[in-house]
């Protein structure tokens, strides 16, 4: 038995689908903020506050592994529902939701290992959701991507230990735009340009001393269609650090549109 701790986005879909398909058998503790697995009639929906209630759960099905995926958003304190070890544990929540959503979980993860509750890898069942090191298009990386790509890469080194940024804009060698609490979209919004077409890039690499069981960069259509819109040639992403949605959909949507995914 594996808890199968679900946020928002599309991702947890594509584990429940694995899982299931491999006859494992699984719970599902629903964080996500429309409360997306509710018809599942393995789902506990519970707040984010009520630990108790969660290791509970886990502990009366023998879970001793775990799985995260999917995003956790920052709870709103106000509205929080908290149980006796919620609120034992809340001002540990409320210091790490100080450094972004990608804190809370490896927060949450260091009391379930406190509790002898292991968390396992996202991609665990997914190996197929992350791509091989290459270049993933007919269109080459030229001299100017290869300039734009470095800058963006050392960009997003020189960021601060906990920030949350994952993702960096360069066009002509110029850093355009850097991922704010916003997200990937805001970012590719604030990189839209009249002048250039097919020109520049995005970088998405996880954030320094991540935790890459969770919360890896993820990539889909969506993105892929938001950088058409931005004016971007291509998008680079770590080797076995990310997640790649709708993988056949992007990979042709990018040699339609003389786009190039590239893996480091």
């Amino acid at each position: 038995m594996i808890g199968l701790i679900f946020g928002d986005t599309d991702f947890p879909n594509q584990i429940l689908k694995a899982v299931k398909k491999k006859k494992i058998r699984y719970l599902i503790i629903d964080l996500s903020k429309s409360k997306k697995f509710k018809q599942n009639k393995k789902t506990y929906s519970v707040s984010l506050g009520q630990f108790g209630k969660i290791i509970n759960i886990l502990k009366n099905n023998n879970c001793k592994k775990v799985l995260f995926a999917g995003k956790v958003n920052k709870p709103n304190l106000s509205k929080l529902r908290l149980d006796f070890k919620g609120i034992y544990y809340i001002p540990r929540i409320i210091k790490a939701s100080k450094l972004g959503d990608a804190a809370i979980l490896k927060e949450i993860i260091k009391i379930l290992a406190q509790n002898k509750i292991k968390t396992e890898n996202s991609l665990k069942f997914n190996p197929e959701l992350t791509l091989k090191e290459g270049n993933y298009s007919k269109v080459k990386v030229n001299k100017q991507d290869k300039l734009d790509i470095n800058k963006a890469i050392r960009t997003l080194n020189n960021l601060r230990q906990y920030n949350f940024s994952q993702g960096v804009v360069v066009r002509n060698n110029r850093v355009v735009s850097i991922e704010g609490k916003g997200g990937t979209k805001k970012m590719l919004e604030k990189s839209k340009s009249k002048k250039f077409k097919n020109h520049g890039v995005m970088v998405k690499f996880p954030k320094k001393k991540q935790d890459l069981r969770i919360d890896l960069p993820t990539i889909g259509l969506m993105t892929l269609k938001q950088c058409k819109t931005a004016g971007l040639k291509g998008i680079i992403v770590k080797r076995k650090q990310h997640i790649f949605l709708d993988k056949k959909k992007c990979l042709s949507f990018a040699y339609k549109n003389k786009m190039f995914i590239s893996v480091k």
